[in-house]
């Protein structure tokens, strides 16, 4: 009215009519077309000094689900727009209307702050998100899947409560696409995250987290209860961490999932890891040996005993390593058990056994009662003590073959972790034939990679040496497209194998360092994590940015 775009006697029969209809000032203003809802936000934002944002600039799915109840928001026709400390910026048409910021402040127990937005943008938003919030399960309970949740029958739910949690159709359906786009994807982990506010599904695909999803807060308690049951764990109990299993088929295939939940907060957090048994079987010339490292481990394996020791960090591929080893040394004539926490890959033929801390059930105890049942072939899943150490070691050097992984930075540095964990050198010496230190590198999209121009005190300083830059070789870039993440695709194994040489054992002998176990291992031709990591980018598979990353000690 001030700004003479609204006469008085007008305004007042709009405002009438709007306490007649229950319905808010503003809406009543622009559907009877007094004003245009641009025109007046402008007015209104110059008027308050608020504010004023364009709702069509803002993409509606990067906006914070769960704030507020989506009934609230359609009520008092606002949208949380975001939250910094104790401040709530919440996109209305009307900011005179303090009944909805007292509500909001009550419910959220923040500070609201009004952002003027168009009447007209805000409509059409609220219409969009609250039609995707109630539709988005049922719209998945609907879908089609050719898949079964092979699962033994849970002990009968006492209440109807937790009957309907697990029953929930729409939420068994969201649990099987997510397993299924997991799976599509590529990713090893899917984790199932509850906040204070919103709910997240996040995947972990060639190493990295990716947020996928964030479904109505509501379900957690009912997805992670229908988890639980596929899984056989205890679905009363909330606050203790549980481990468990499950396993999804479809058509011939079987795919088994590690299912680990963790009382945080706001709730229970499941972390499900992907084991696909198919990538045991995938032989070890997908695995990214170059040909004198793959000569060597071959040769290893093939001894009569001794052991191998497989290292690196979380997540870097030594199980599949081991496994497939095993896989090679798998023939009818040969005794194989495993004892692993927990046995990840299910192979036909290997006698695998999981680790019961509470039954006694130790790797030391699995380790010994193995020696009493004729093995030839024995893999402990990790060398954690000096226990375990020595009766691995103890096996090694009476005539069978012993195969494990250990958590250190690369191959030198395995023998003097053994050294402190209170081996004595004389049994590292005569019982370690070979170690292999990995990391997981991405691979370049083939694509879409472009060649790359790097300044040549760049390579140098990333490892190079002079006679490398002889202009042989291009390396590539990362660029990204529709059938990749950022450029790259899956991922690649970067090696370091350290056969245990005579001079080598002599240093272990004369408690040499791991620096003096390094520098022999250079000497005999060995190439450390960076060295090989430089090869893959010689050979366009990955970027020197990657491999600088994965081998930064």
């Amino acid at each position: 009215m001030h700004a003479g775009k609204l006469n008085a006697r007008l305004a007042e029969d709009l405002a009438k009519q709007a306490r007649e209809r229950r319905a808010g000032f503003v809406p009543t203003v622009v559907g009877a077309g007094a004003l245009t809802a641009s025109d007046l936000a402008h007015t209104l934002s110059a008027a308050l000094a608020l504010p004023l944002l364009d709702l069509s600039t803002v993409a509606a799915d990067r906006l914070p689900r769960n704030v507020i109840d989506s009934r609230m928001a359609q009520q008092y026709q606002v949208v949380v727009l975001g939250k910094r400390g104790n401040r709530l910026f919440i996109g209305g048409a009307d900011p005179t209307d303090n009944e909805a910021a007292e509500r909001i402040k009550f419910a959220t127990q923040l500070s609201p702050e009004w952002v003027i937005v168009e009447q007209d943008k805000l409509s059409k938003l609220l219409e969009a998100s609250s039609g995707s919030a109630s539709e988005s399960l049922d719209a998945i309970a609907s879908g089609d899947f050719e898949f079964d949740v092979t699962e033994d029958a849970p002990a009968a739910p006492e209440s109807t409560e937790v009957s309907s949690e697990v029953e929930d159709a729409p939420v068994v359906r969201f649990l099987q696409k997510m397993l299924i786009d997991a799976i599509n994807a590529r990713a090893s982990d899917l984790h199932f995250e509850p906040y204070e506010y919103h709910y997240r599904v996040r995947f972990r695909i060639d190493g990295e987290l990716r947020e996928i999803t964030q479904p109505p807060i509501a379900i957690k308690d009912k997805l992670a209860s229908r988890i639980k049951v596929i899984s056989r764990l205890d679905i009363s109990e909330k606050r203790v961490p549980q481990d468990g299993r499950m396993k999804l088929k479809f058509g011939n295939k079987a795919i088994d999932f590690r299912v680990s939940t963790l009382p945080t907060l706001f709730g229970e957090k499941i972390v499900i890891r992907i084991l696909d048994p198919s990538s045991a079987k995938l032989g070890i010339d997908a695995l990214g040996y170059e040909k004198a490292e793959k000569d060597r481990l071959l040769a290893a394996i093939q001894r009569p005993y001794g052991m191998i020791l497989v290292t690196g960090p979380t997540g870097s591929g030594k199980t599949v390593s081991l496994y497939t080893c095993l896989n090679i040394l798998n023939q009818p004539g040969v005794n194989i058990a495993t004892v692993e926490d927990p046995a990840e890959i299910n192979l036909p033929g290997i006698n695998q056994v999981n680790v019961n801390d509470k039954a006694g059930l130790t790797f030391a105890a699995a380790l010994k009662s193995f020696l009493r049942q004729d093995p030839d072939i024995i893999m402990v899943g990790e060398i954690r003590d000096l226990e375990t150490a020595d009766i691995a070691i103890k096996a090694a050097q009476t005539g069978h073959m012993v195969m494990s992984t250990l958590h250190t930075n690369d191959a030198p540095t395995t023998l003097t972790r053994l050294l402190n964990m209170g081996v004595a050198p004389f049994n590292i010496a005569s019982s370690v034939l070979l170690i292999t230190a990995q990391r997981l590198a991405r691979k370049l999209c083939e694509n879409c990679k472009a060649p790359a121009e790097y300044p040549r005190e760049a390579l140098l300083r990333a490892g190079y040496k002079e006679e490398d830059l002889d202009g042989s070789w291009q390396p590539y870039r990362a660029v990204g497209c529709s059938a990749c993440s950022n450029g790259y695709k899956g991922r690649v194994g970067i090696y370091q194998v350290m056969p245990i040489s005579d001079e080598i054992q002599r240093i272990i002998l004369s408690e040499g360092t791991s620096m003096d176990i390094a520098a022999q291992a250079q000497r005999e031709g060995v190439r450390d994590l960076r060295q090989s990591g430089l090869v893959k980018v010689r050979l366009g598979v990955t970027t020197l940015e990657e491999v600088i990353s994965v081998t930064n000690e």
